[in-house]
């Protein structure tokens, strides 16, 4: 049986390099294999995931050996920490090595709606030049809304001020320090919804945060707003979200997580033929440089708990 079990993507040499010594099971198709999962962890010291597997409820009940958890990521909401603190399984979050994405993700999908000019590839290879229908918003001026101001919030609002935009943030628990570091306006919910031009979401899912962007919410934005959703999926109310865009109220939207990951086709037909979304499948904190990053950090914090 093997040691460290890894059951969703990571970078491959970081496991065959950076986890060499250790009997390791890798194989990303196990986070759709929940009863082949529990088998495997019965006997592991270590568990690597990202943020589909469930680590709670009968696969802790079988984890009897189970020291740490490394996650691939920085999200912990499929992780349930109160039970693995209370059997001594430690948790351990790949902090800080997404963060460049996730801020890169909110900027290009920003400028992507704001100037809405780049879904037109078929309609202009066909002999078509709608040219008057495809203009868009400059970034330089627009001001961009920060729900919540951590690390990732950060690094977006330093892009942001790079390309001559304004940012405002909420973020309650943020230290004022943090705000005239960054140069970043610190603003009440209500008061950011009203000047924002861009909103971007940067907040755990807690019973908070969930549903915090609902229909009434959606009221208080400006006309023609962009709201992004990078954070997690219950933060918003796709359904609200899908109802502003198709009256106008959203000037466009980009969700990288839902409710449910992945959807079925039920769920995804709600999104069909709306006007100004961009949906991706929960890859904004991932790209070749990052997946790196998290993998050496997640493999680097595996092998310290496991030496303790």
């Amino acid at each position: 049986m093997p040691d460290i079990v890894i059951s969703e993507f990571m970078d491959e040499e970081a496991v065959r390099q950076g986890l060499s010594g250790f009997d390791v099971l890798y194989d990303p198709g196990l986070v759709d294999q929940p009863a082949r999962l529990i088998g495997l962890v019965a006997a592991a010291r270590a568990l690597v995931v990202r943020n589909r597997t469930q680590v709670r409820g009968a696969l802790l009940d079988a984890a009897g050996r189970l020291r740490v958890v490394g996650r691939l990521g920085v999200g912990l909401d499929n992780i349930d920490v109160d039970a693995c603190k209370a059997r001594k399984i430690a948790v351990l979050p790949a902090s800080g090595a997404n963060d460049l994405s996730v801020a890169e993700y909110v900027i290009c999908t920003a400028m992507m709606l704001l100037r809405r000019a780049y879904g037109a590839t078929s309609s202009v290879a066909e002999g078509a030049w709608p040219r008057s229908a495809l203009i868009g918003r400059e970034a330089f001026g627009k001001v961009l809304g920060l729900v919540g101001f951590g690390a990732i919030a950060q690094r977006t609002a330093q892009i942001a001020v790079g390309l001559g935009m304004r940012v405002a943030a909420h973020d309650p628990f943020a230290p004022e320090s943090v705000f005239a570091e960054q140069r970043v306006e610190r603003r009440e919910l209500s008061e950011l919804f009203a000047v924002a031009d861009v909103v971007s979401l940067h907040v755990p899912l807690t019973a908070d945060t969930r549903g915090l962007i609902n229909a009434e919410a959606l009221t208080r934005m400006r006309i023609g707003a962009i709201l992004i959703n990078a954070a997690r999926g219950g933060v918003v109310d796709e359904a609200a979200v899908v109802a502003a865009l198709r009256v106008g109220k959203l000037g466009g939207a980009a969700l990288d997580v839902f409710a449910q990951e992945p959807m079925d086709s039920a769920q995804g037909s709600a999104f069909a033929d709306v006007p100004g979304l961009i949906l991706t499948p929960h890859i904004a904190g991932v790209t070749e440089e990052s997946n790196t990053r998290v993998s050496w950090t997640t493999v680097d914090n595996v092998k310290k708990a496991l030496s303790t």
